[in-house]
């Protein structure tokens, strides 16, 4: 159920020598007298400092608060986890957690029998999904913290369910911010377009997609959903994305109140496309299959048959990066789009981009 994210430690170093002695041979005997700038023994203990000390109370602090808000999300035989987001019973988690399935079981932190939970909505563009559990009751709401805050470098933790090991706590930092990541495709879909996700060097590991990544201050800023993969290497330590906790509670909200996303804040071309193979056997850009009437691209004068190769000054060489560069771009803004006509003449269209529905 999961796609597949340096961590901080505290080194507290020791200096050992062994007690000195010197012999005196003028009556012959000998005797051994303790030296006057004689070391510690290897066996006396070291003090942390009151530094490390009050970065270890910080993440117990952390950990005590958040952790009995995240939960397990259990479908079939397959596992994820979750945020407690209200004390009605919703709980926000990742759009790939949830799947296809519509009932879940939910297993709370603080123990006892798992609770029945009924899918709310789902969006998988942004692979962001609520779900709420009938029995609410003993649920801890988390605390979201402000994403558009974060700085590189802050420590950050991430909580969730690894492997089924409940309850699991990993450190690291944020390594970078606003990257643009994709999904997987599953089950025939193009896969989800994670905008400015947060990097992050905290592990990242099956089961821990929809936990939380938490800053030192106990808010959650962040939804842990894929670590980075290489199809020849496997998968990359210490390389995992996070969705922010702005557009994680922002699109919470609106599953929340209406059932589904009704403003999705991302850009659309108004097509329906297809990625275009070159004689050469490699991709040279989108094809566009149909186009949506009265949609940005027919007015710009995209027709059928069309490749797009560049939007925005950058290349669109298959739907996966067409997807990367439309998540940089905001609905309403005009843009423009290099076409490749099937006569082979090309032409620059401006196109002022629409808003993605939320079934796409």
């Amino acid at each position: 159920m999961e796609f597949s994210p340096v961590i901080s430690r505290i080194a507290v170093l020791a200096c050992l020598a062994a007690a000195a002695g010197c012999s005196n041979s003028s009556t012959g005997t000998s005797t051994a007298t303790p030296a006057a700038s004689a070391s510690p023994s290897a066996s006396t203990p070291v003090t942390p400092s009151q530094q490390a000390l009050g970065l270890e109370s910080a993440y117990e602090e952390v950990i005590h608060r958040v952790l009995p808000s995240i939960v397990q999300i259990t479908t079939g035989n397959a596992l994820g986890s979750g945020i407690v987001f209200d004390t009605q019973g919703h709980i926000v988690t990742n759009a790939h957690v949830v799947g296809q399935a519509r009932d879940f079981e939910v297993a709370l932190p603080t123990g006892g029998p798992a609770r029945k939970a009924t899918l709310v909505g789902s969006f998988p563009a942004g692979d962001l999904a609520v779900i709420k559990v009938a029995d609410a009751r003993g649920l801890n709401p988390a605390t979201f913290g402000d994403s558009t805050k974060l700085r590189v470098g802050q420590i950050v933790l991430a909580m969730g369910n690894p492997l089924g090991f409940s309850g699991t706590v990993t450190s690291g930092i944020v390594s970078a911010l606003g990257r643009t990541v994709l999904g997987p495709a599953e089950r025939g879909s193009q896969g989800s377009t994670i905008a400015n996700a947060i990097q992050t060097s905290a592990p990242i590991n099956p089961g821990n997609s929809g936990g939380a990544l938490v800053d030192l201050s106990g808010a959650v800023i962040g939804i842990p959903t894929l670590g980075a993969n290489n199809p020849q290497q496997g998968p990359a330590d210490g390389i995992g994305f996070a969705i922010p906790s702005a557009t994680a509670t922002d699109i919470g909200r609106q599953i929340i109140q209406n059932g589904r996303v009704v403003n999705t804040r991302r850009a659309a071309l108004g097509v329906q496309v297809g990625t275009a193979i070159g004689d050469d056997g490699e991709p040279m850009g989108v094809q566009v299959g149909a186009v949506t009437r009265n949609g940005p691209s027919a007015k710009a004068g995209i027709k059928n048959g069309d490749v797009i190769t560049s939007v925005n000054g950058k290349p669109t060489e298959d739907t996966a990066t067409l997807s990367e560069v439309l998540a940089t771009l905001k609905p309403g803004q005009t843009v423009p789009v290099v076409v490749r006509r099937s006569n082979g003449s090309q032409t620059t269209v401006q196109v002022t981009l629409g808003e993605l529905p939320s079934g796409s």
